[in-house]
C-alpha cells in the first residue's frame, strides 16, 4: 500500500490551471494515474487529444466539456468519461472548478492533427 500526498515537485501550473499529481508510476502505481485539477473561473484547457481514456470527477464548481463534437456540463457527484483519441477542451463554467482525473498509465497529449506526443508530468 502507498499513501501519496500532493507535493510542489509533482505540481504543474499553467495559465489555465494547476495539476497536482497523485497516483502515478513514480509513486508506486502500475496501472492507473490520478491527479487533481484546479481551473480558475472561466479558464479552459487548450484543445488537445489524449491517447488514453480519461475519467473526470468534478469535486467543486462546474466543468463544460467539449469532446467528440458535443458539449456537456458536469459538477460534483458526476463523472465524465472522455474516450481515448477524442479532441477535447474543458472549461471552468461560471467560477473556479476542481476535479479528480484518472487514466491508465502512459498517457500522452497531442495537438489535434499532430503526431508529437507530449508527456503528462503529473501522471508519470
Amino acid at each position: 500500500m502507498h499513501v501519496v500526498s500532493e507535493s510542489d515537485r509533482r505540481t504543474t501550473r499553467t495559465p489555465a490551471g494547476s495539476m497536482f499529481g497523485l497516483a502515478a508510476p513514480s509513486q508506486g502505481s502500475t496501472e492507473v494515474s490520478t491527479w487533481r485539477v484546479e481551473l480558475g473561473a472561466d479558464s479552459a484547457t487548450p484543445v488537445h487529444v489524449i491517447d488514453r481514456e480519461q475519467v473526470w470527477m468534478p469535486l467543486s464548481g462546474e466543468f463544460e466539456i467539449e469532446a467528440e463534437g458535443g458539449t456537456g456540463c458536469a459538477g460534483a457527484g458526476q463523472a465524465v468519461i472522455v474516450p481515448a483519441g477524442a479532441i477535447r477542451r474543458l472549461r471552468a463554467a461560471g467560477g473556479p472548478a476542481v476535479a479528480l482525473v484518472a487514466m491508465a498509465v502512459g498517457g500522452k497529449a497531442m495537438l489535434p492533427g499532430g503526431e508529437d506526443k507530449i508527456p503528462l508530468p503529473w501522471a508519470e
